[in-house]
This record gives C-alpha cells, structure tokens and sequence, in this order.
C-alpha cells in the first residue's frame, strides 16, 4: 500500500509539471534575460506575460504546497517565485538614493522622536560644560589637570602661557598632510567617546550621562584655561567652528544611547525583543547619521579651522552651522513618511 501511495504521489507530481511546466521555463527565462541584460531588454509582449506567468507560478506553488508534491518541486517553485519577484518587483538598491532619503527624512525624524533623550543628554553637556569652568576657575592648578587627561590636554595646562596658546594652537597653520589631519579629527578622542556613549545606553543609560557630564567638564575646563589668559573669544571661535558639530553629534549619540537604556528597563507590555524591534531603529538612525557628523566636523577641523584664520569668521561658521543643524532637525523631513 505505502509503494502505490508512493506511485500515485510520483505520478501526480509528474502529471503537475508536465501541465505547468512549460509557463515555469518561460518565466525563468525572463528573469535569467532580467538579470543579464536590464528590464529595457524586455519587449512590451514580454512585460504583458511576465505578471500572468508570475501569479501561475504562485498558483502552481500555492496547489503543490496544498496536495504535497514532491520536495525538490516545491524548492523549485519557491525559488523561482522568490527570485522573480526581486527580479521585477523588489526597488533595486541605489547606494546614493538610500543616502539622500536617509539626510532628507529618516535621520530629522528619528532625532524628533528622540526629543526628550536629546533634552536630557544636552542637560548633562552643560552641567559638565559649567561644572569643569567654574572648578577650573577656581583652583586651575589643582582642577585642569584632575579633570583632562595628559593626552588630550596636549601640553597645555597651567603652566601655558597665553603666546603659547596662540602660536600653538588657535593661530596653527594649516597642516601639511590636511587628509591625515582629517583622519586624525574622525579617529579622535571624542568620537571614541561619542561611540561609547552610544553603546553604554545598554547599561540603563547610567554611564552615557557620566559620560556626557564629563565631556562637558572637560570643554569647560579648556574654557577656564584660555579665560585666565584673556583667551575666551579666541578659543571660542577656534572651538566653535567645528565643536557646533561634534558636539551636537555627542549628544545625539548620547541620546540614542539613553532610548536603547530606555528600552532595556521599561519595555512596557511588549518583550524586550519585541520593544527593541519596534523603537530600536530610531536610536540607530540617530547613530548612523550621528557618525556622518562626526566626520563632517573632522573635515571642519583638520582643514578649515585652520584655513579660517579670523576669530570673527570661525564664530559666524559656528553659529550659522548652529542655526543650520537647529533648522534641518526641527523641519527637515515632515512631509515625507519615516
């Protein structure tokens, strides 16, 4: 009895394909023709065809799945209804198109939607940014270098003096290897922080705020440093023209951080898997366009703060990139779905 069930199966399945057989080969020739020479190959009597033999070979599939054909029929099938359908109806991948929409809707909306971590985290940059000037101010000797770490301080500290600064720093000639001095402004110490804040969120949050408080503390004592010396426009202008958007960027990131944090304690009804799945992405869009700043602001850095020698230029470059970025958050985007 199993061997003629066996037979009647077999039989079936060769009657099945014998009467479909011939639309299936026919549509996989369109799709083979599709994928080496372009959808332009196709005569207008082939894309008339094409939707009647892709809904026959779903039928066909959907009819062998229902009476159990054999395996390697439906593995067919199923492979040749899936490579169809990206052949005609998947959007194909445009690298530049992807990017643009991204620039233009997705990072604006996803930074809305985390408005209040983006409150938060620029909350937590200016306690520090307050904290480190007014501790800096008051004891330099015993604070700037408790609160900045010998590398990053680069030599300067409280035995700097004011003609030090300015040679060595705020009037700095352009670098000869401006491409390495890029580099140098992407890989740097506070895109290492701004990644790690991002990443600590995990950790309910807690170390993104210290993280962010400390970065803050760290400006504001550089600030306290170059104030002491009747050096405060001047810094801020050097600062400025490129800090506007590595530090918007470290508080984005910050803030994405804050909403992965968010997520892991409360994720309400739903799983945390479930949770992140759902809110998830917003934190990552803020990340991913987050990082496109960061390497903005180390072109801004390794070329033309340099290049832009007047302290009055390098102010209006900062507050024209703040009204710009504040603009391009708040309206880009609204009129696009996410």
């Amino acid at each position: 009895m199993i061997a003629d069930g066996r037979e009647v199966r077999t039989f079936a399945s060769l009657r099945f394909r014998r009467e479909r057989e011939q639309s299936w080969i026919e549509l996989e020739s369109l799709v083979d023709q599709v994928r080496l020479e372009g959808l332009r190959s196709l005569s207008s009597e082939q894309v008339e065809r094409f939707p009647l033999l892709y809904r026959s070979t779903l039928s066909s599939l959907s009819v062998a799945r229902a009476i159990a054909l054999d395996r390697a029929l439906l593995e067919y099938l199923d492979n040749l209804a899936l490579r169809a359908y990206l052949t005609f109806y998947a959007p194909p991948l445009d690298v530049l198109a992807a990017a643009r929409r991204f620039a233009l809707y997705g990072f604006p909306q996803a930074v809305r939607a985390l408005r209040w971590q983006v409150a938060i985290a620029f909350a937590a940059l200016a306690v520090g940014l307050f904290s480190g000037f007014v501790l800096v101010n008051g004891n330099e000797q015993q604070w700037f270098g408790a609160l900045v770490p010998s590398d990053l301080a680069g030599g300067r500290g409280p035995a700097s003096t004011a003609a030090e600064l300015l040679s060595t720093e705020i009037a700095a000639p352009v670098p000869e290897n401006v491409f390495g001095a890029i580099a140098n402004g992407f890989f740097s110490h506070n895109t290492l922080v701004a990644l790690l804040v991002f990443g600590f969120g995990l950790l309910a949050g807690v170390p993104t705020i210290l993280l962010t408080v400390y970065q803050g503390a760290i400006l504001g004592a550089f600030f306290a440093l170059h104030y002491h010396r009747g050096l405060s426009v001047e810094f801020a202008g050097w600062v400025g023209i490129h800090g506007v958007t590595e530090l918007l960027a470290l508080v984005l990131m910050a803030a994405a951080g804050l909403r992965l944090g968010e997520i892991l304690v409360f994720p309400n009804e739903s799983s945390r898997t479930d949770a992140f799945a759902i809110h998830g992405p917003a934190a990552a869009k803020v990340a991913v366009g987050a990082v496109g700043m960061l390497a903005l602001a180390a072109i801004l850095e390794g070329y033309f703060r340099a290049a832009v020698q007047s302290t009055d230029a390098r102010l209006a470059v900062a507050v024209l990139g703040l009204i710009a970025w504040g603009v391009y958050l708040r309206f880009a985007g609204r009129e696009a779905p996410t």
